[in-house]
């Protein structure tokens, strides 16, 4: 019988545990006073923007950009620039050794790694309950894998950032993600015209015009950029504007589906409702809890 020989597969980066993993919508003005932990811990910025104060340094972190906090580092941040930041926080245990790489990283994240921290988050809604607790409550009846599909996600993520270094800061400013995303120049352009217009009632013949595009390639490419058909992407920026408003003003419901150009608020608490799981009260309560 003739014997094989096997190649030992080497791993350079195995995740031990995760502690946590959260997805926050911060009031503009939130400030955590901070936290020291023995495990690692990577802070994503995916809107607005925050102020980070580790042991030793200062940085700025705007939308795109995410920062690691190696164990035992003292880290704290507070929204800056007046908008309500979302900010994803995941911490795990690691002994490889290549993790020395990810001490004091900064980074911003280009479309593929931000969809597959995307994927962590959706994995993760999958297997522990959501809103995510500590410690992690897991589901019932999660998909087959999915803490090991956590894990594997998690390991690739960072195996990714490990061959990009040429997007590894050191502080400062970041680059936002408009100025990242530059090279998509379609979606760009009808994102930016959306919200110029976000106070009416949009149609696609009005958007194809203005931007002398055709139906077809405004919606044909439209979709293939963003994973979304024209309109129901306006929809979900509308919604993205009120729940803004409703962390960062003081107008009521009313007042805010009147400025976003909804028919009434009963529209508004509908839409808002079928596009977050949530009522804008329920919503309201939510993020007063976070405060």
């Amino acid at each position: 019988m003739d014997t094989y020989i096997r190649t030992k597969l080497k791993p350079l980066v195995s995740i031990r545990d995760v502690i946590t993993m959260y997805y926050f919508e911060f009031a503009k003005d939130y400030a955590f006073s901070g936290e020291r932990h023995d495990f690692w811990e990577m802070v994503y910025t995916d809107k607005g923007e925050i102020e980070v104060t580790t042991d030793h340094s200062h940085h700025r972190l705007e939308s795109g950009s995410i920062i690691f906090h190696k164990p035992n580092e003292f880290h704290s941040f507070y929204a800056s620039g007046g908008t309500a930041p979302n900010i994803i926080v995941i911490t795990f245990d690691t002994k490889s050794k290549i993790m020395k790489q990810f001490e004091n990283r900064i980074q911003r994240l280009d479309d593929a790694e931000r969809n597959l921290l995307s994927e962590i988050i959706k994995e993760a809604m999958r297997t522990f309950v959501y809103p995510f607790q500590y410690p992690l409550v897991r589901r019932d009846n999660p998909p087959v894998g999915a803490e090991q599909m956590i894990r594997l996600l998690i390991e690739q993520f960072l195996l990714r950032l490990l061959r990009s270094d040429n997007r590894v800061l050191t502080g400062g400013s970041l680059l936002s993600v408009a100025q990242e995303l530059e090279k998509h120049d379609l979606k760009r352009a009808v994102v930016q015209y959306m919200e110029e217009h976000i106070q009416e009632s949009l149609t696609l013949d009005d958007i194809s015009a203005a931007l002398r595009l055709t139906k077809t390639r405004l919606k044909d490419d439209f979709k293939k950029q963003t994973g979304r058909p024209v309109m129901k992407y306006f929809s979900h920026l509308k919604i993205e504007t009120a729940k803004k408003h409703i962390r960062e003003s003081k107008a009521n419901f009313s007042e805010i589906a009147e400025d976003l150009g909804f028919r009434s608020v009963h529209t508004f608490s509908k839409i808002f409702k079928k596009t977050t799981g949530m009522t804008p009260t329920e919503y309201t309560r939510s993020v007063q809890a976070r405060i």
